[in-house]
């Protein structure tokens, strides 16, 4: 299909007096539920999932920010005629879209079993699908009903098997990327279920 297109575009090209057609620029993301440390929280954050250290705050995309999104502030907020908890089932969903449309990096042991599977890139929203409902029934085959999640920093997402052992293995690398990335998200463990509310099992990071 996308050789067609190239194809119509080069045709469309050649022609004296046409332009190829216009690729449509991708409509940013008005509606992020972004998990982000306790101490950022603000008018327009939610503590959820029982987080003792994490807040879920209103976000949306923009180009103009370093970052390339940004919290909401009163007047923007006040403009959506919502409400925070509205907002937030809103959220959910438009991540469980963004959720569908790409596929995890799936990562095996030394067993050559899939040991876990992580969500990341150069996007600050990855952080974003946390919550989406539809995470452990993507992984339900794989790792069973119940998932733990992680988000570090807004580049990532890592969902392993509800196992404590196995996170252990990886408690330092991921304690790591929270302490030193600029923009970190969450220091919680995240127990996911379909069906029920997520809530927090652990923390990789000491609280101080």
């Amino acid at each position: 299909m996308r050789l067609i297109f190239c194809l119509l575009m080069l045709v469309a090209a050649s022609l004296p007096g046409q332009q190829p057609p216009a690729i449509p620029e991708r409509k940013l993301e008005t509606l992020l539920l972004m998990p982000e440390p306790k101490a950022m929280r603000g008018p327009y954050s939610l503590a959820l999932a029982q987080a003792q250290q994490t807040v879920f705050t209103c976000y949306k995309e923009s180009p103009g920010s370093p970052a390339g999104v940004e919290a909401y502030t009163e007047q923007t907020f006040s403009r959506l005629g919502l409400s925070v908890e509205s907002f937030a089932a809103r959220a959910r969903s438009a991540a469980d879209k963004r959720l569908l449309q790409i596929r995890p990096e799936l990562i095996k042991g030394e067993d050559g079993r899939i040991a876990y599977a992580v969500y990341r890139g150069d996007s600050p929203l990855y952080a974003t699908l946390l919550l989406a409902p539809s995470l452990p029934k993507i992984f339900a085959e794989l790792f069973g009903q119940e998932i733990w999640a992680v988000s570090p920093d807004r580049h990532s997402l890592y969902v392993f098997p509800a196992r404590a052992d196995l996170l252990q293995d990886f408690a330092e690398d991921l304690a790591e990327r929270y302490t030193t990335d600029p923009y970190a998200a969450s220091c919680e463990v995240f127990a996911l279920k379909s069906g029920a509310e997520p809530r927090v099992v652990a923390s990789f990071v000491v609280k101080e």
